[in-house]
């Protein structure tokens, strides 16, 4: 068994029955759109986290992490409640309570997904832990409603107000694709999404810069899109296209509410237009859309941070044919799509501006399209 197995075996003294992985992801593009009913184009990546599980006979739940060692959380099935227990651990223990199971086990976690670089390493323990107790105490939810549930166990049980787009990747993604993802229709298409066939890399620029979703700055831009829906008269602001954007800005009469909208109106058009670039092999025009899109994440939506501007400036300045913030922003990281060849080149070119202006150390590592959680053992 790999590492949460032998974290397992050390912390807890035997064996755990199985070993179940959930993939972490970068979103292509669609920021913010998803709990405002939009589109998004998320892909699932080979870095992920892993959940070993035993059952256990008295109804209580232990936690451990190699992540956090020294640290055992210890709570009873039936007394878990939102707020009980706190910090990282909140995470698997609300997983039980949101799948309504009331079996107690011990669970080790490992995970090569980066804490607060905006590649969902929270979605990816949720689902890893939701689809091991799924198969070990045989509740035969389906992965669409482990994700709807998972997503509850976030948004309920930790606070945190994201939308379902980091559940459903890190459930349903596949090899070699990207998802298309409607949240108003609830519906997934798998997308073609391959650019090592075209000599191209995805490259991650982590900016060391860390966030938090439960924390004020993406609770507060929930709110101003929810506002300005309550506005305009819609259920969300997928309910106003690009054309109605110029009557949009004359209700709104309010900069802020109207920049928030703009982001995420044209975010969706961009969505549509990324996946379009895709299935005709535009591999620039993804380029373009990428840059285009961190411009109005960084101007409209106003997520981004200096460090991560930086990146993508140095980037696109050494030959990157697109660049920009992905995640939920206020830190995290950048993705980059680039030659091949290009790729070292680029990564020296991100260390030194990074040094020249004293920031901390970026950590740099390529991405592929990757299959979702599965059980490893």
């Amino acid at each position: 068994m790999t590492s949460a197995g032998a974290t397992f075996r050390r912390v807890f003294g035997y064996e755990a029955e199985g070993l179940w992985a959930a993939p972490g992801r970068v979103n292509l593009i669609g920021e913010h759109t998803d709990y405002n009913d939009g589109l998004v184009l998320p892909f699932a990546i080979a870095q992920r986290a892993e959940a070993a599980i035993a059952p256990r006979e008295d109804g209580h739940i232990r936690v451990c992490s190699e992540q956090n060692p020294g640290q055992i959380t210890e709570v009873k099935v039936t007394g878990l409640r939102p707020g009980l227990p706190s910090g990282w651990a909140a995470y698997v223990a609300g997983v039980p309570w949101a799948l309504e199971c009331e079996s107690g086990f011990d669970v080790a976690i490992d995970s090569s997904v980066p804490v607060g670089s905006g590649l969902s390493s929270s979605a990816a323990v949720l689902c890893s832990v939701a689809i091991g107790i799924n198969e070990m105490f045989e509740l035969g939810l389906s992965r669409r409603e482990l994700a709807r549930r998972t997503q509850k166990t976030e948004n309920d049980y930790v606070g945190a107000p994201t939308g379902g787009m980091d559940q459903i990747t890190s459930l349903l993604a596949t090899i070699g694709h990207a998802i298309l993802y409607d949240v108003r229709a609830d519906t997934t298409e798998q997308v073609p999404f391959d650019p090592a066939g075209a000599g191209l890399t995805v490259l991650v620029i982590d900016s060391m810069i860390r966030h938090e979703h439960s924390g004020g700055e993406y609770r507060a831009r929930r709110s101003e899109c929810e506002e300005s829906a309550r506005r305009l008269g819609v259920p969300a602001l997928r309910g106003v296209s690009v054309g109605d954007l110029p009557l949009a800005v004359k209700q709104l009469r309010d900069d802020l509410l109207i920049k928030r909208t703009r982001h995420v109106v044209t975010e969706n058009q961009r969505v549509e237009n990324l996946a379009g670039a895709l299935s005709r092999g535009r591999w620039g025009r993804v380029g373009e859309l990428l840059t285009e899109a961190h411009a109005s994440y960084r101007d409209d939506f106003e997520a981004s941070c200096v460090e991560v501007d930086v990146a993508v400036e140095t980037v696109l300045a050494a030959g990157a044919l697109g660049a920009r913030l992905t995640g939920g922003g206020f830190g995290g990281a950048a993705i980059a799509l680039v030659r091949a060849e290009d790729v070292s080149g680029i990564e020296d070119a991100v260390a030194a501006a990074y040094s020249s202006r004293g920031f901390r150390a970026a950590h740099m590592f390529a991405v592929a399209p990757s299959a979702g959680a599965e059980r490893v053992v």
